[in-house]
């Protein structure tokens, strides 16, 4: 693969991610808009895991999930988040940072609404994070939604919703041979500043 250009300082940070992602969903080969979304407790213990980004505006980067779950807790108690994506088959990656926010009631029907049935139905039999004493019990749940749900709208549940990533840093990172890697930084305290752009050593 040759060179990539340097990453254009003069570039809107939100359009820059865009044009990677296109590029990254024309080449990877599962998931581009896979992040990995790392959470921690309010006394520093962090944790990270793989979700998949649902949106993408001038207001921030949206995900969803179970509020009851480890990641749910985790962000209701310590409303920061940092979400890095890697393009393995670009040698890319974008790391972002930012304090999070609940997206609308309204958001989060629209998106539930247009989830697979059986993905709605797994919303409502998992107790995300819980322990499970047998796989049996957790189908035996599914079997029970689908039955009660069969003739009638599934139901978002209550602890199911999502959540924004108001953005406060955005590295853009792309590789270069010799590990001599580009790197930028768009930063900014609050939505209605400038951003402040820096080119970092590799």
């Amino acid at each position: 693969m040759p060179d990539l250009p340097l990453i254009d300082l003069s570039s809107d940070p939100l359009t820059l991610f865009h044009t990677w992602m296109s590029e990254a969903e024309a080449s990877e080969p599962n998931d581009p808009n896979a992040v990995a979304v790392a959470t921690a407790t309010p006394d520093g213990r962090p944790s990270v895991r793989m979700l998949l980004l649902k949106g993408a505006d001038e207001r921030g980067f949206v995900i969803y999930t179970n509020t009851e779950s480890r990641k749910g807790e985790e962000i209701l108690a310590n409303p920061h988040v940092a979400l890095l994506f890697h393009w393995k088959s670009l040698r890319r990656q974008i790391r972002i940072e930012g304090p999070v926010e609940p997206v609308s009631a309204e958001e989060a029907d629209a998106y539930f609404a247009s989830r697979s049935v059986t993905s709605r139905l797994g919303a409502i039999a998992s107790d995300q994070s819980r322990p499970l004493a047998d796989r049996a019990i957790f189908e035996q749940r599914l079997k029970e939604a689908e039955a009660q749900y069969a003739n009638s709208p599934i139901p978002r549940p209550h602890h199911w919703t999502g959540f924004r990533v108001v953005p406060r840093h955005i590295e853009f990172w792309q590789d270069r041979p010799y590990r001599l890697h580009d790197r930028a930084v768009w930063s900014r305290e609050a939505p209605s500043q400038d951003w402040s752009i820096t080119r970092l050593y590799p």
